[in-house]
């Protein structure tokens, strides 16, 4: 059955930001509409315009109308970077941090991911898909409805393939999963190379063969996977298939988004230590620029470059980064209203950031990050003006949310 949703006061499409992939986003690209409504069917949006003049060919009997009320309704925000399936917790590493142990030190004794791993590895499928669940549920409740979720805490081939089968388990919102085994040296390795060559000949043929994942991402840093070892993984991931993603220049500038524009990286996420140089690269690729502040907050570091980069011409998005080490929240509005405060991104930016730039960094632009005829009928229905967006922190105004057609929650009835 079809379904419309008429009375709605205001409708942002970001029809014009779509348009613009996204780039240098100004209000007049949300495509800001008064008095619409919007028909889909089949999961996908068939029809968009003023209430009232539905086209007769699509006024059919068995369409099933919603009354908005006067409501806001837009696109359903994409959350492009995080890291949801995992045991355990790192609550009092972040104490450790706080009182002045850096991040590397703390790993060089067995901590951060590591200590990760050793939970993950003991869990189940079952158990991981289970808290992955509640987590996804949370982000639903948000007015998520994609959600980009990686590995990389079990760091071998059975346990990994464990990860990547509770994200396939998971339901309510449209998953993308992103095999992010080099993420840190398991114990079992001595050196990252050695590790890399275990990952690109044993376990992403597995991953590909059993389609788990159709993209590569991995953590080029100091003290962690160098750019020259990384180049040669990534293009064997790119040979097999797969679309591959950085972890770049977060707590130093390693050359990861030099490597996302050589190799033609979906994205470059963090880019804190850019510089000008970068900055113009990045400007000119295609490669998608995910800034992730509630990391930089939790680790007390300086926040990315956002506004240059937008200057500049690049494709900006945003995320939460949520994991259990460095940025254990998945509250969108403490990302937007750090993009807006420290990043000094202006409203229409951040709403771009959370829908057309974020699907841009998971290649689903065509799909998702707008509300138009042809596109995914996930969608987005707030009581609050959209101005009042990414403003108060912990603010949960009433909501419906819909991912392809089906309402998967709602706390407006």
């Amino acid at each position: 059955m079809a379904t419309l949703l008429k009375n709605i006061s205001t409708l942002l499409t970001l029809e014009g930001a779509a348009r613009k992939e996204g780039r240098r986003v100004l209000e007049e690209d949300l495509g800001v509409l008064e008095k619409q409504a919007v028909l889909f069917d089949k999961g996908m949006i068939q029809w968009v315009g003023p209430t009232g003049k539905v086209p007769k060919a699509l006024a059919k009997k068995n369409v099933k109308e919603i009354d908005m009320k006067g409501k806001t309704v837009l696109p359903g925000f994409v959350e492009c970077h995080t890291h949801l399936v995992f045991a355990g917790d790192r609550a009092a590493e972040f104490e450790m941090r706080n009182q002045g142990v850096s991040y590397q030190e703390i790993a060089a004794k067995g901590g951060g991911i590591l200590s990760t791993m050793r939970h993950t590895r003991k869990a189940s499928v079952k158990e991981l898909a289970a808290t992955g669940q509640d987590r996804l549920n949370h982000f639903i409740s948000q007015g998520v409805t994609t959600v980009e979720v990686k590995s990389g805490y079990a760091l071998n081939l059975k346990d990994e393939l464990k990860v990547l089968q509770a994200v396939k388990d998971l339901q309510g919102a449209r998953t993308v999963a992103t095999f992010l085994g080099a993420h840190a040296l398991p114990p079992e390795y001595k050196t990252y190379e050695s590790y890399l060559e275990f990952l690109a000949d044993e376990v992403l043929p597995v991953v590909k063969k059993k389609k788990l994942a159709r993209r590569v991402d991995v953590f080029i840093e100091k003290g962690f996977f160098s750019a020259e070892a990384s180049e040669r993984y990534l293009r064997k991931a790119q040979e097999m298939g797969f679309e591959i993603l950085i972890h770049a220049d977060q707590m130093s500038l390693s050359g990861g988004s030099d490597l996302a524009v050589k190799l033609g990286a979906l994205s470059g996420d963090h880019l804190l230590q850019i510089t000008d140089r970068e900055i113009k690269a990045l400007a000119k690729s295609e490669v998608t620029c995910v800034m992730l502040p509630t990391a930089d907050l939790y680790t007390r570091t300086k926040y990315p470059p956002a506004k240059e980069l937008i200057e500049a011409g690049a494709r900006v998005a945003l995320a939460t980064d949520f994991n259990p080490g460095t940025s254990p929240t998945q509250d969108l509005n403490l990302v937007g209203l750090l993009s807006r405060l420290e990043m000094k991104m202006t409203l229409p930016q951040v709403i771009a950031g959370y829908t057309v730039g974020a699907a841009h960094a998971l290649n689903l632009q065509k799909e998702v990050g707008s509300i138009e005829v042809g596109k995914s009928a996930d969608i987005l229905c707030i009581e609050q003006d959209w101005k009042c967006l990414f403003y108060g922190v912990g603010e949960r105004p009433k909501k419906a949310v819909f991912s392809r057609g089906k309402k998967v929650f709602d706390s407006l009835e």
